[in-house]
């Protein structure tokens, strides 16, 4: 059986909401120049950056996070991960929704609101990754307070920092697995890639990674469908593909797609000799690699990309110094070494608080 590994549970009342909104309102005009002279105290007497940590007050620090939408449950695993992380730092996460890929303007609206509250950083998982309104903004905001690029590609010059993955490599795993199952000259298979939006800044570098992996394989991408990332979104592409596409041999998917795909299955007991494999990770991806319906997945475990991330935006804030791209090393997880698997996701029930 797969490792899971355990992490201390968060108590209903933990340290990340310290203080009273209220009080926060009225003290955080203030907390930002006296951090800064905190700071600047203890590396003039050559304190380290542990130091710093113990010398600023942390309860005055409040961060937006900013994510397409809690739909998938992917990004329930990235918001897990900072709010565990977020335990014992006495800081205030403060998590918006932008509604999906789709909801740009929303997600704009919301950077500027984060702004006018006067928080410390963002961290943004944006729903485009080079959109000329997005890049505006975020060039704006990035005048008054850090962004970081949070799991999702950003092509931004203004960030002060992103934690992520590759894409692309994501994809090249998946494509290597399926040419060593499927290698050229073995009889052909006909695959449908059902994928997120285009304009998401994860989409189109995985298909690129993939077809590259697939270069020297029997099998051929007979149709591509992208859709937002929402469960009835990728079923409606799932229907759409073997509606139009006959003969489909293997079905390469996002999270959501393939679940729609192992739902439908169990329904209709149409496709169900249909071969799946997913791009990413969620908790019905996982288990459904245990039970061998699934054949595998890339593992950029979301839950330490979210610790990581509050990491980055605390040691620049500490320490006043951009960060550079950080990330999990990429995993593929197999039904055939499931004994291997140690498949850290966020618990059963969790839901971040919405603003």
């Amino acid at each position: 059986m797969p490792t899971m590994t355990a992490r201390k549970p968060m108590s209903e009342k933990t340290s990340i909401n310290f203080l009273s909104k209220d009080w926060r309102r009225i003290a955080r005009p203030y907390a930002r120049p006296i951090a800064t002279a905190i700071i600047g105290l203890s590396f003039a007497v050559g304190l380290s950056a542990e130091d710093v940590k113990a010398q600023t007050n942390e309860a005055e620090l409040s961060i937006c996070v900013l994510v397409p939408h809690f739909k998938d449950e992917y990004w329930l695993s990235v918001g897990y991960g900072l709010e565990h992380e977020a335990q014992g730092h006495s800081l205030d996460l403060m998590f918006f929704e932008a509604g999906g890929y789709q909801s740009r303007d929303s997600q704009i609206s919301q950077l500027n609101e984060c702004a006018a509250r006067q928080v410390d950083a963002i961290l943004i998982g944006a729903v485009s990754s080079d959109h000329p309104d997005m890049l505006a903004t975020i060039r704006d905001v990035s005048q008054k307070l850090p962004v970081f690029g949070l799991v999702n590609e950003l092509h931004s010059e203004d960030l002060s920092g992103r934690i992520g993955v590759d894409w692309q490599q994501m994809g090249q795993v998946l494509g290597d697995y399926l040419a060593l199952r499927h290698p050229f000259g073995s009889p052909p298979k006909r695959a449908v890639l059902i994928s997120g939006p285009v304009e998401s800044g994860w989409a189109p570098p995985l298909e690129l990674g993939l077809r590259s992996g697939l270069s020297d394989s029997s099998i051929e991408i007979v149709g591509v469908f992208s859709a937002d990332t929402g469960l009835r979104q990728q079923l409606k592409a799932v229907e759409d593909a073997f509606a139009t596409i006959p003969d489909i041999d293997l079905l390469i998917g996002s999270a959501p797609a393939v679940e729609s795909t192992v739902g439908l299955s169990r329904v209709t007991d149409m496709n169900a000799d249909v071969d799946l494999v997913s791009t990413y990770i969620s908790h019905t991806i996982m288990r459904s690699i245990l039970n061998g319906r699934v054949l595998a997945v890339p593992f950029d475990d979301p839950v330490q990309q979210g610790e990581l991330a509050l990491n980055q935006v605390l040691r620049s804030l500490q320490t006043g110094r951009k960060g550079g791209l950080e990330g999990p090393t990429i995993r593929l997880f197999t039904h055939d070494e499931k004994s291997k698997m140690d498949i850290p996701l966020s618990p059963s029930g969790y839901f971040p608080e919405i603003q």
